[in-house]
């Protein structure tokens, strides 16, 4: 009888442990992704959103500049600038 109160607990934590370790990390905010677009494109948001690109996830941000759209794409989960191109105003998607 010891040995299954030993087994039952174990059992247990190998069936959590999996799904503890397959939790996806917090990352950076919808907040801090736009400061971090704005600092390299400065400019008007027109267009923020979080998307699932190139097997990962990104926050997008299309960022007005005069006559042409900005857009900066930032990894949620690192801060770093994933994509920077210039777009014509009548091309956004």
């Amino acid at each position: 009888m010891k040995k299954i109160a030993l087994i039952v607990p174990f059992i247990a934590s190998a069936m959590i442990l999996p799904q503890a370790v397959q939790a996806r990390p917090a990352g950076i905010s919808m907040a801090k992704a736009r400061a971090i677009a704005l600092k390299v494109a400065p400019g008007k948001v027109e267009k923020a959103e979080r998307e699932r690109e190139g097997g990962g996830e990104r926050y997008s941000f299309d960022i007005r500049q005069g006559k042409r759209i900005h857009e900066i794409g930032v990894d949620v989960i690192t801060g770093r600038i994933v994509e920077n191109k210039f777009e014509a105003l009548n091309a956004r998607d």
